[in-house]
């Protein structure tokens, strides 16, 4: 795997309509730009792809969870997403997204039992990608669902796939909706 470039970005909501946020909420999002090799043509075998996937699970996940400070046990929600370059397609982005990065990420993230919520989309540089999240044991706990937007300036170019694990301390700020709360998922089956 060619690794271009990474980052790792950080948003902490202190004050949310007037009112403090104690303790801050965060989320963290960690992005590789990799070079795609199959970027201008057809490949029936993704497993290469696949293989990145299982790579980037555990560095981007454990890049997320060291941005936050926290122990990855305390790690709330999470998300994945990608950009494929224009000579790619989406099937790029899924090949890497969908078979074997789960497993590392949820690992590097002391466990996690519900689905991993995914984004993919094709574009060229500085195309934005919100990555949907939720409750990393229990997809309907209702405080957990949101997303964080990622953008890389310069990528994805034309040969290149864009690919972000995102991860939270906590739901979203003052959350008052309603639905299941964390404190009463029974975290068993990944949905309540």
């Amino acid at each position: 795997m060619e690794i271009r470039k990474m980052l790792t970005v950080v948003e902490e909501i202190r004050e949310e309509m007037g009112k403090k946020v104690d303790p801050p909420h965060r989320k963290a999002a960690a992005i590789a730009v990799i070079k795609n090799p199959f970027a201008g043509k057809y490949q029936e075998d993704l497993s290469e792809l696949m293989g990145y996937g299982e790579q980037l699970g555990s560095m981007l996940g454990e890049l997320a969870v060291k941005a936050l400070g926290i122990p990855k046990e305390k790690s709330e929600s999470y998300g994945k997403g990608a950009i494929v370059g224009l000579n790619g397609e989406l099937e790029h982005a899924a090949a890497i997204l969908h078979p074997k990065l789960g497993k590392p990420f949820r690992e590097a993230l002391g466990g996690g039992k519900a689905i991993i919520p995914s984004a993919k989309k094709m574009g060229a540089p500085g195309t934005a990608l919100d990555v949907p999240l939720h409750f990393k044991d229990a997809a309907f706990v209702r405080s957990h669902f949101d997303a964080m937007e990622i953008r890389v300036q310069d990528a994805p170019r034309d040969d290149e796939i864009v690919v972000a694990l995102v991860v939270t301390d906590s739901g979203r700020p003052l959350a008052r909706v309603g639905g299941l709360k964390k404190e009463e998922a029974k975290c068993e089956d990944g949905l309540r």
